[in-house]
C-alpha cells in the first residue's frame, strides 16, 4: 500500500448494546503515517468505536471498509493479521516471560498446532528492539513497571505485522515521564508511513501534541473532527465537556496548551 491509501474508513457507524444507542453516525478515516486521536469525555463511545472497527464487536450499522475491502468479509484470522489492539485492561497474571507475551503476537500467521519458527523470533525480537524492551526478553511479565508493561503490548501488537494499530487509553495510569516515552515511541512507529495508529486519549495537552488529527465524540456521536488546534476550541469542550476553557501555544515548547476557566455548569470551578 502507498503511503497515501486509506487504511480505514468507517462511515455512518451506529452501535446498539443491551437496548442502548451507544454510537450514532460515526464516521473516522485512518491513513497510513498518521496517528488520530480519539478524545471526548468518559461514556463519549471512544472503546466501543475501536472495538467495532477493530472487528471484536459485530453487528454495527454503517460502512466499515479495511484496505478497500468491507470489514465484515475478513475472517477473523485475516483482521488480526492487519490489525493489532492493545486494550487499556490486559490481564497479565499468568508467569510469562517478556519474550513469550511478545511472540503471541504471531499466533495470527500460525496454523492451529504450528510453532513458532525463526522468521517468527526475528520478528518478535525487532519488535523487542524497537520498543526498547529486548532487555527486558527473560523478566517475567508481572516484575514489570506499567510503562514497560505498556511498551511490551505494544510490542506484541507490532509482532502481528499489523498495518492499523488500535489504543485504548495507552497512558492511563503511568507517570509523565512514562507518558511522554509512550507517545514518542508510537510517533516513531509511524514515522516510516505504512502504520496507521487510532488511540482513545484521555490527557487533552497530550492529544493535542502527539496526534496528527483529533476526534472528539460525545455522547456516541463525532462532535468535531479535525487539527487539534481546529478541534480544541472553546465551544467544542464546553459542549462535550461542559467547562469553559481557554487554548494557547505554550510560550517555551509552542504545544497547544489548555486552561480551564470555569465550571461549564455553573461558572465556577470546585
Amino acid at each position: 500500500m502507498s503511503g497515501n491509501d486509506t487504511l480505514l474508513i468507517a462511515e455512518g457507524v451506529s452501535y446498539r448494546q443491551d437496548g442502548q444507542t451507544i454510537l450514532r453516525d460515526v464516521g473516522l478515516r485512518v491513513a497510513p503515517g498518521e496517528l488520530v486521536g480519539l478524545i471526548g469525555p468518559n461514556g463519549a463511545g471512544k472503546t466501543t468505536l475501536l472495538k467495532v472497527i477493530g472487528g471484536l464487536w459485530s453487528g454495527a450499522q454503517g460502512r466499515i471498509t479495511l484496505a478497500d475491502r468491507p470489514l465484515a468479509r475478513f475472517p477473523a484470522r485475516d483482521v488480526a493479521q492487519i490489525i493489532a489492539q492493545v486494550p487499556q485492561i490486559t490481564a497479565l497474571d499468568f508467569p510469562f516471560t517478556v519474550r513469550q507475551i511478545v511472540l503471541m503476537g504471531r499466533n495470527p500467521h500460525l496454523g492451529r498446532f504450528e510453532m513458532e519458527t525463526a522468521h517468527d523470533r526475528r520478528i518478535a525480537e525487532q519488535a523487542m528492539k524497537r520498543t526498547q524492551t529486548f532487555t527486558l526478553a527473560d523478566r517475567l511479565i508481572g516484575s514489570l513497571s506499567g510503562g514497560e508493561r505498556q511498551r511490551v503490548l505494544i510490542a506484541r501488537a507490532l509482532t502481528q505485522e499489523p498495518r492499523l494499530l488500535l489504543l485504548d487509553e495507552p497512558t492511563a495510569n503511568l507517570d509523565i515521564q512514562h507518558q511522554l516515552s509512550l507517545l514518542e515511541l508510537v510517533q516513531d512507529l509511524i514515522r516510516d508511513g505504512e502504520l496507521g495508529v487510532v488511540a482513545a486519549v484521555h490527557d487533552l495537552e497530550l492529544a493535542a501534541r502527539f496526534c496528527n488529527r483529533l476526534v472528539l465524540m460525545h455522547q456516541g456521536t463525532v462532535l468535531a473532527e479535525g487539527a487539534p488546534a481546529d478541534v480544541l476550541i472553546p465551544g467544542n469542550l464546553r459542549a462535550a465537556y461542559l467547562v469553559e476553557t481557554q487554548s494557547y501555544p505554550d510560550p517555551i515548547t509552542g504545544h497547544l496548551r489548555i486552561a480551564v476557566i470555569s465550571n461549564g455548569r455553573n461558572g465556577t470551578l470546585p
